[in-house]
C-alpha cells in the first residue's frame, strides 16, 4: 500500500513540474555561446593584458577599463586517481594561455534555474575568474565570490555572476569567482564504503576546493593588483553556507578577514547519517560493493547516475575534524571572532521554489510534506509552539507554512550565527532584504538580491524586471565599503553593529532604515529549534506522512468507487445476460 502512495504522489509530482525543462533551447544556446575552450598560445598578443602566475602565463582581456582573466586553473584537475581526494597545488608552468572562457561547470543536473547547468560540465572544473580595473593602482581589497545552488548545482559561466559591471562601479575592489565540485564528486562520504578509508575528506571536497582557491588567492592576487592582507568572502545560498562554515573552518583560517553570507548558514551541512542515505542510494544505482568500483566510472556514466541521484546531494559534512561537530558553538566560543562579517536573509526566501516546483500547487503540496517531516522530529512543546505559529496568523496557512520554512531554514540559523559571534566579541552586521520580486507571489524571494549585489539589473532570472536602481547602487556601496573597512556604513546610510542586546539591523526595501528586534515573535518561536540542524533534504524526507495519506484518499478513494461501479455494472450486465 505504501508503495502505491508513493507511486501515485510521484505522478503528481511529475505532473506538477511538467513544463519546468520544456523548452530549454535558448538556456543551451545562451550558455553555449559563452562556451571555448582556452588554447595555448606561443607568444603574448601584442597590446593584451598578461598575467604572470605560479602555474602559467595568462592571456587576459580588457574592455572599457575593466580587465578579465576566465578559467584560470588554481588546482590540478581532480580526475583520475585524483578524483575524490583533496585538490593538490597545480604545477609551476611557464606556458602562455587564454584566460577568455569560464572553466567548465561541475558535474550537475540541468535546472532552468540555474544557468551554469546548460554550459559545458566535466570534472575538471576546479577554476576561478578575476576582474580587476585597467589602471596602475596596486593592494586593492579583494572580494571572492562563492556561488550557490544547494551544493549541488551551479557555477561561475552563469550571466549573473558576471564581474565586469561590478568592478566598473567600483574599481577599488577586485573581484573573484570561482567553481568547486558539487555533488556526488564534492560532498559524498566514502568513508561508509569499502576501501574508503583512503577518502576520509571526500565529504567535504567542495569546501576544500574553495580552501585551495584562497591559498592559489594569497599567493598569486598581488599579480593582479591584489592586497592578500584584504580579502572579502561573499557568498549566497550554499554560497553563503559555504562563507558561513570556512569562517569556523580550521584549514581556512588567516585566508581571509571579512565574510558576508547572504541567504546561508551553517545548517545547510550533514551529519554521516544524511550522507550514509546517498551512499546506499549510490550504491543501488551502480551495484558498486567499494570505492574502487565507483573510480574505475567514467566521466560520462557519472553524469548520468548523477541525474537520478543529483536530488538527493548532500551539504558538507559535519566529522568534528575539517568542520566542527557542532559549527554554531564554534561561532559561540569565539572560533570567528577575527572576521568581520556581515550577514542576512530576505524576507520571503522560501518563495523562491513556487515557480522551480512548476507553481503553487506543488509547492502547497511539498511545503506540506516538509512541514510533516519537521513536526515529526520535534518535542510535544515545540510541536506546539510550532503549530501554533501556523495555526494562529492572519494568512493564509500555505504563507504561514511559508514563512516558517523561511525561518527555520534561513533567518533563525543566520540570527543564531550573529549572536554567537557577537557575543564572542566579533564585529558583526545583520540586514534584512525586503524589496520584492516582480515575479507573482515570489515577494522578496531566496536570490532576489544577487543580481543588485553584482550590478547586474539586467539579469531579471529572479528579480522578474522590478529592479530599484538606487538601492542597488546603495547595496553595492554597503558591501563594497565593508570589504575595505569592515564597516558597511554609507554616506546615506548609518549601519549599525549587531548585538543580542538591541538586535539592531539594516532593512533594504525601498526605505533603507534600521530596525531593532525586528520580527521577534517569530525569533523566539525558531530560536529553540535551530541547534537541532533540521535538514531540507530531500534524501532523509519521509513521505509516510498525513499530507500524503491525504492527498492519496483523494486519489484512491475516486478510484476505487470507479472500480466498484465497474464490477457492478459487469455484475448486472452478467445478470441480464443469464436472465435472457
Amino acid at each position: 500500500m505504501k508503495r502505491l502512495i508513493i507511486f501515485l504522489f510521484t505522478c503528481i509530482a511529475l505532473l506538477g513540474c511538467k513544463g519546468s525543462h520544456e523548452d530549454d533551447t535558448a538556456l543551451r544556446i545562451q550558455m553555449e555561446v559563452l562556451y571555448g575552450e582556452n588554447k595555448e598560445l606561443q607568444a603574448v598578443p601584442e597590446g593584451q593584458p598578461v598575467a604572470i602566475v605560479e602555474n602559467g602565463v595568462f592571456v587576459g582581456q580588457s574592455n572599457d577599463g575593466v580587465l578579465s582573466f576566465k578559467g584560470i586553473p588554481y588546482a590540478k584537475p581532480p580526475v583520475g586517481e585524483l578524483r575524490w581526494h583533496a585538490p593538490q597545488r597545480a604545477d609551476s608552468s611557464d606556458v602562455i594561455r587564454e584566460a577568455y572562457y569560464f572553466g567548465k561547470s561541475g558535474i550537475q543536473t540541468l535546472s532552468s534555474s540555474v544557468r551554469a547547468s546548460y554550459y559545458k560540465q566535466g570534472e575538471d572544473c576546479l577554476t576561478l575568474n578575476v576582474w580587476t580595473a585597467s589602471d596602475t593602482i596596486r593592494h586593492r581589497p579583494v572580494m571572492v565570490w562563492i556561488h550557490g545552488g544547494s551544493y549541488g548545482w551551479g557555477g561561475t559561466s552563469d550571466p549573473i555572476f558576471e564581474g565586469h559591471n561590478f568592478v566598473k562601479a567600483h574599481p577599488e575592489v577586485i573581484l573573484v569567482t570561482i567553481n568547486y565540485r558539487l555533488g556526488l564528486l564534492g560532498f559524498l562520504d566514502l568513508t561508509q564504503m569499502e576501501g574508503g578509508e583512503d577518502y576520509a575528506e571526500s565529504g567535504n571536497l567542495g569546501l576544500l576546493d574553495q580552501v585551495a582557491a584562497l591559498e592559489w588567492i594569497q599567493r598569486n592576487i598581488a599579480v593582479f593588483g591584489g592586497d592578500a592582507s584584504q580579502v572579502t568572502i561573499f557568498g549566497e545560498s550554499a554560497g553563503g553556507g559555504s562563507v558561513s562554515l570556512l569562517t569556523v573552518m580550521p584549514r581556512a583560517r588567516g585566508l581571509f578577514q571579512r565574510a558576508i553570507v547572504e541567504s546561508g548558514s551553517v545548517a545547510l551541512s550533514c551529519t554521516r547519517e544524511d550522507h550514509k542515505l546517498l551512499i546506499g542510494r549510490l550504491q543501488k544505482a551502480t551495484g558498486a560493493q567499494c570505492v574502487n568500483d565507483l573510480m574505475k566510472l567514467s566521466e560520462s556514466e557519472l553524469m548520468t547516475i548523477n541525474e537520478g541521484l543529483n536530488q538527493y546531494n548532500c551539504f558538507p559534512l559535519r566529522d568534528g575534524t575539517i568542520l566542527p561537530l557542532d559549527p554554531y558553538a564554534a561561532y559561540a566560543s569565539g572560533a570567528a571572532k577575527d572576521v568581520d562579517m556581515l550577514m542576512g536573509t530576505n524576507g520571503d526566501e522560501a518563495r523562491f521554489w513556487i515557480k522551480s516546483m512548476g507553481g503553487l500547487d506543488m509547492y502547497k503540496l511539498m511545503l506540506s510534506v516538509w512541514f510533516d517531516n519537521v513536526l515529526m522530529g520535534l518535542d510535544n512543546e515545540n510541536r506546539h509552539r510550532v503549530e501554533q505559529f501556523v495555526d494562529n496568523r492572519d494568512d493564509e496557512r500555505i504563507w504561514n507554512l511559508s514563512e516558517f520554512m523561511t525561518e527555520l531554514m534561513f533567518r533563525g540559523p543566520m540570527l543564531t550565527m550573529a549572536d554567537g559571534h557577537s557575543s564572542s566579541g566579533g564585529n558583526t552586521f545583520v540586514y534584512y532584504w525586503s524589496y520584492p520580486s516582480a515575479r507573482p507571489l515570489c515577494g522578496a524571494c531566496h536570490a532576489v538580491e544577487v543580481s543588485y549585489v553584482l550590478n547586474n539589473p539586467q539579469d531579471t532570472i529572479y528579480t522578474g524586471g522590478n529592479v530599484n536602481l538606487p538601492l542597488a547602487a546603495e547595496v553595492q556601496k554597503m558591501w563594497v565599503n565593508f570589504a575595505v573597512t569592515g564597516n558597511p556604513s554609507t554616506t546615506l546610510h548609518d549601519f549599525p553593529c549587531y548585538d543580542t542586546s538591541t538586535r539592531q539591523c539594516m532593512r533594504l526595501d525601498t526605505t533603507i532604515c534600521v530596525e531593532k528586534d525586528l520580527l521577534s515573535e517569530q525569533r523566539r518561536v525558531v530560536s529553540p529549534l535551530v541547534p537541532l540542524y533540521i535538514s531540507p533534504l530531500y534524501c532523509n524526507m519521509s513521505l509516510n506522512v498525513p499530507t500524503i495519506w491525504y492527498c492519496a484518499a483523494w486519489v484512491l478513494i475516486p478510484l476505487l468507487l470507479f472500480i466498484v461501479l465497474i464490477v457492478w455494472g459487469i455484475s448486472q450486465w452478467r445478470k441480464r445476460k443469464q436472465g435472457a
